[in-house]
């Protein structure tokens, strides 16, 4: 075997076997969600009544079960293999979005659902809190996840 294909391969088979920062970061949107999703809602009744809050209240949760869904798949896969872990990111979107479609799909004709809360609150949902979440992510190798807290690290 030639040393590039060697490289190649041992690329494609190596693992993750530290701590995977996926878990830790859904669980930090779902702390954030805590705190939007009330204002989603009473927002939505506002306009909408009582369906749109209920659309409100039901797109959350899809949120959530997604973000919830991604970590897990690519924590799963990182622990596998990195090319299972590129598999799992490129795939696992086009799986989770369709998921979101069907959890969509299977309620629109609902008597409790109003389409445009559901829709409003599914995009500004997602990117709110992906968004919100920048502020808090560490884009360093020695802390991946949620940036280190300033008094813990100056603790130390």
């Amino acid at each position: 075997m030639d040393p590039e294909h060697a490289r190649v391969t041992t690329t494609f088979t190596a693992r993750d076997l530290g701590p995977a920062p996926e878990p830790v970061l859904a669980r930090d949107i779902a702390k954030r969600a805590v705190a939007l999703a009330p204002a989603a809602v009473v927002v939505c009744a506002a306009i909408w009544g009582a369906e749109g809050a209920a659309s409100a209240g039901y797109a959350t949760a899809i949120v959530l079960a997604n973000l919830a869904l991604a970590a897990w798949m690519l924590s799963t896969a990182a622990k596998i293999s990195y090319g299972l872990l590129m598999g799992a990111a490129l795939f696992g979107f086009l799986l989770r979005l369709g998921l979101v479609s069907a959890a969509v799909l299977v309620v629109r004709d609902a008597g409790w659902v109003e389409p445009l809360a559901l829709g409003l609150t599914l995009v500004v949902a997602h990117l709110g809190l992906l968004f919100w979440e920048l502020r808090y992510v560490s884009i360093s190798l020695a802390h991946p996840g949620l940036k280190p807290n300033l008094k813990e690290t100056s603790l130390r």
